[in-house]
């Protein structure tokens, strides 16, 4: 199943930087693995925020809660999720 979710990264201001950067780290490492197995499909970053707006391939609704909980950065986001379905009118055989 698809996912398009949005994600807005809110650190604490007062947050160690030191900190900030081995979370940023992790989660770095984190996104590509799963960019690597193909679950994290297209990652795009809003330009001015830190905020990015991705699509994920999960098995089901359960599968997307465990990748988004595993986020390092996920105590500090804002997410917002919707299921994407094959729309009847692309041309793309490979959107599913």
């Amino acid at each position: 199943m698809l996912y398009h979710v949005s994600m807005t990264v809110n650190l604490p201001v007062d947050m160690d930087p030191s900190v900030a950067a081995e979370i940023k780290a992790r989660e770095k490492a984190y996104s590509q693995d799963l960019q690597q197995q193909g679950i994290w499909r297209h990652i795009w970053r809003i330009a001015g925020l830190y905020e990015n707006v991705s699509i994920f391939d999960c098995r089901d609704h359960a599968h997307l809660h465990d990748v988004l909980m595993g986020l390092p950065l996920y105590p500090y986001m804002d997410i917002s999720v919707m299921p994407l379905c094959r729309h009847p009118s692309s041309v793309r055989g490979d959107d599913t």
